[in-house]
């Protein structure tokens, strides 16, 4: 096994037609894997997520898929814990018609409550998440709780480790641009790869981290908020740098997915993070 590298995207980020065009094309360029967005809510057909599944398998892509952005395990509510399961369970229904076995979804937000409070009802929430999921048949789909990148959000790495001891089935999303914006730059280079891996492998133990989810981007990011934008490789101003994480997850013989979301190249940048990663296993 090896880490596997794609990006994420939609029609209107690459030189293609339409999704169902996107595997053969990822394929052309040397990479494994593909994230489809449903950020902006699950409006994917059966007919078009079966075809883009279809399309996959024949070029050798491996499918993720990213639930929609404004999913917020951390309300109380019980109308929006409702809305949440919903939301999930569409993004697993159109994974499921895809073929894809992973679904990303974004941790929620703090509402003017303590990190702790906000933590205690988001587990809450993806306890109740997860039995929904294996009832309406979906118990198969991996779920991937997302680091997030703004202060005020839940959704550092602890918070989403501890999320994934609920069930052994769940797999940290681990986006590392999102990990330096919200702590304004700190989490960045070797040795601070070297840490946030070994605190995934003693939280979830090694098999389960070894093949953990991932985003990466470089990010600007302000003082206050944290995350403003994503960034692609070619601009020097932010990080973090690609290059330590895959030589240190190549040392580990580690084999995780990786789905570069830079800013319109992020292809480009996937097949970059691709040849660092292979320049480091020899």
């Amino acid at each position: 096994m090896s880490a596997i590298f794609g990006p994420a995207g939609n029609a209107e980020s690459f030189p293609y037609k339409s999704s169902v065009d996107a595997p053969r094309w990822l394929a052309g360029l040397g990479l494994d894997c593909y994230e489809y967005q449903c950020g902006k809510g699950v409006n994917v057909g059966e007919a078009t997520a079966r075809k883009v599944g279809e399309a996959a398998r024949e070029a050798g892509i491996a499918l993720s898929l990213h639930a929609p952005y404004f999913i917020n395990l951390a309300n109380p509510d019980p109308d929006s814990l409702q809305k949440t399961i919903g939301y999930i369970t569409a993004a697993c229904q159109a994974a499921d018609w895809m073929g894809a076995t992973r679904v990303v979804i974004h941790s929620g937000a703090l509402m003017k409550r303590t990190r702790r409070e906000a933590q205690d009802i988001a587990l809450h929430s993806l306890k109740e998440v997860v039995t929904a999921c294996d009832a309406a048949g979906f118990g198969h789909i991996t779920l991937c709780p997302e680091t997030m990148g703004k202060i005020n959000q839940l959704g550092d790495l602890d918070e989403v480790l501890e999320l994934c001891t609920l069930d052994e089935r769940l797999t940290p999303c681990v986006d590392f641009g999102h990990l330096y914006a919200r702590t304004l730059g700190e989490l960045e280079g070797y040795e601070a790869c070297v840490k946030m891996l070994d605190r995934i492998k003693e939280v979830l133990g090694e098999e389960r981290a070894s093949r953990f989810h991932s985003h990466f981007s470089k990010i600007q990011f302000t003082p206050n908020g944290g995350e403003k934008m994503h960034l692609t490789f070619d601009q020097a101003d932010f990080g973090p740098d690609p290059e330590p994480l895959m030589t240190e997850v190549a040392r580990r013989g580690w084999s995780p997915t990786f789905i570069c979301e830079s800013a319109g190249t992020q292809a480009e940048d996937a097949l970059t993070m691709k040849k660092l990663y292979q320049g480091s296993l020899t």
